[in-house]
């Protein structure tokens, strides 16, 4: 294994205690574990939490901001933060209006989360959640129940961050949060594995020549391996899957491509080139277009592709001012 790192159990707290010395404007660190918050605190407003295991960076601190979350709780690499470290986090950005918790659909994701808002409402904290499932690939697996929650959950962080800051009640964010999740649709391929710090070595094999199609964020199998293929086909394999698993004919739609961490920005311009493409055909609007790192997996070679349905509301929220570190608008 190489890796730029000091010792392997140092790994998240330094990757921490990293971003809020580079980023003070806009996160700190509580004592409490691997913990962001914002450094100015929203007050009087519904406040929003998310988290996970670590290893999907920006996801989840570099989303703490003005527009979107108020605090991210960083589990160990690809492993779920533990209840009291979640329910710290929603201790220190509660507001009289409420915290609501956006939750990715993992088994370990859901159990601590909620232990941890059952922990903050003998606190008299009022306490909502969301589950994002936003996977189209696998509908059950060794991590979850349902659906996997990947990288949509970034446009309902921005989303529901957004309806947040109108002053809305915590009963309608939840509502706002989960019509994203409602509406949003992601699948990904990747072409070479990462390396969880740990273990040591990678998390699954692949032949020079292969391809996992519909893998998870934290290298779980996908629906298959296959040979790799033109990347047109792989977008047509991909966009089939999204949009047989939900109506959007005729409708106006965010698109996100994202990176899984060591996919480079060319690549991912050429599987935008052909998402663009193949949604024009079928006339089916891109009102906006986000292509980069949004939810990774460490160093895995590979890459999702994330549809939402929009209405009028979703626009403009979706287009409303967040200042965060990964994210602006």
């Amino acid at each position: 294994m190489k890796k730029f790192i000091n010792a392997v159990d140092q790994v998240e707290n330094q990757m921490i205690m990293g971003m809020c010395k580079a980023y003070p404007q806009y996160v700190k660190k509580l004592d409490c574990g691997n913990v962001v918050v914002r450094s100015n605190k929203k007050e009087g407003k519904v406040a929003l939490i998310s988290g996970g295991g670590s290893g999907h960076e920006p996801a989840h601190g570099g989303f703490v901001g003005e527009g979107m979350l108020d605090a991210a709780v960083a589990g160990a690499v690809f492993t779920s933060p533990t209840p009291d470290q979640v329910y710290e986090g929603i201790k220190a950005i509660a507001t009289d209006a409420g915290v609501l918790m956006v939750i990715k659909n993992y088994t370990g994701d859901v159990m601590n989360f909620e232990m941890a808002g059952e922990m903050a409402e003998m606190e008299d904290i009022k306490v909502a959640k969301v589950v994002v499932n936003d996977d189209v690939a696998v509908d059950g697996s060794l991590y979850t129940v349902g659906r996997r929650g990947v990288a949509g959950t970034v446009f309902v962080h921005k989303i529901a961050g957004a309806k947040a800051e109108t002053g809305a009640s915590l009963e309608e964010v939840q509502a706002t949060a989960q019509k994203v999740i409602d509406n949003v649709r992601t699948m990904g391929v990747a072409i070479r594995p990462c390396t969880v710090p740990a273990a040591g070595k990678p998390g699954f094999e692949l032949g020079e020549d292969e391809m996992e199609v519909g893998i998870g964020i934290h290298g779980e199998p996908g629906t298959h391996k296959e040979p790799l293929r033109p990347v047109d086909e792989i977008v047509d394999h991909i966009l089939d899957k999204i949009l047989g698993d939900l109506d959007f004919s005729g409708s106006e739609v965010a698109v996100m491509v994202n990176s899984s961490g060591a996919t480079p920005a060319m690549e991912l311009f050429i599987v935008n080139n052909h998402v663009a493409d193949v949604l024009a055909e079928k006339g089916i609007k891109v009102y906006k277009t986000f292509v980069g790192e949004f939810m990774t997996s460490l160093e895995m070679e590979g890459f999702s592709v994330t549809l939402l349905k929009l209405d009028d509301e979703l626009k403009e929220l979706l287009d409303a001012k967040a200042d965060t570190i990964a994210f602006k608008a």
